[in-house]
């Protein structure tokens, strides 16, 4: 027999929302089960049951945004930390990108439950997703995800000569972090002090630690691409709209 599941897990699973929107769904009574309105948090259901989501559920989520920023060294990407400020303190109109081909206009309660969908180090640049939308985070930080990520790494050897073709090789493959294999990467030099990093994973801090294994010392490291969408021209410390013909 199949057993039942959460549905706020169910509803996730079916990419109809994130777990956290299901809940806030449910509770608001926009949750139908075989036709039903189910508004009890931790209901379960069996995997053929039929599930469908009230029109003010569809249309709270249309309002939902999504921002790319091109975030500073010294910013961190979620909450604060040690003093240091959170990227989404830039979201501001001021900073908003005046290139912005988005017709959204900027509104403080966009602000309300816009989280990083991904992480970028304190002293990594580049570019970093904030989200209101929980089916876009799904995509880029879910478990089954398979969305890659492109950095650009300014690089110095610390030993004698230079980087062996065979260490190149370990870098895209074969190398081990927190005791399991790394995924397999694409690692090619861009120019003699930069090489490109292509990930289809986030291990924290992975990029230097890699390095690090093979005797690069990371000078610089930009996060370039997430998926199908660029940084572009976006320039430091300002951000934009994810477009609606866009995709990661």
């Amino acid at each position: 027999m199949t057993e039942p599941l959460r549905l706020s897990k169910r509803m996730s699973e079916l990419g109809l929302c994130s777990r956290r929107e299901a809940d806030e769904w449910i509770a608001r009574g926009w949750v139908r089960v075989d036709g039903k309105v189910v508004s009890e948090l931790g209901s379960k259901v069996l995997p053929d049951q039929h599930i469908t989501v009230e029109r003010q559920a569809a249309a709270e989520q249309s309002k939902r945004v999504t921002i790319l920023i091109n975030k500073p060294m010294g910013y961190v990407s979620g909450q604060a930390e040690d003093g240091y400020t959170p990227a989404v303190a830039l979201i501001k109109p001021e900073n908003r990108w005046p290139d912005d081909p988005a017709p959204e206009q900027f509104h403080p309660t966009q602000l309300r439950s816009l989280v990083p969908a991904g992480r970028l180090d304190i002293d990594s640049v580049g570019l970093l997703v904030l989200t209101q939308d929980g089916r876009v985070a799904k995509t880029l930080i879910g478990e089954t995800t398979s969305i890659d990520k492109e950095y650009l790494v300014r690089v110095e050897y610390t030993k004698e000569g230079k980087l062996p073709e065979s260490d190149l090789k370990k870098l895209c493959f074969g190398l081990w972090m927190d005791g399991k294999p790394l995924l397999p990467a694409k690692v090619r030099w861009q120019n003699d002090d930069q090489l490109s990093f292509t990930l289809r994973e986030g291990k924290k801090r992975q990029i230097r630690r890699m390095c690090d294994m093979v005797g690069l010392k990371v000078i610089g490291l930009k996060r370039v691409r997430i998926g199908k969408v660029k940084l572009g021209d976006l320039p430091v410390g300002q951000w934009r709209y994810l477009r609606a013909d866009e995709q990661f």
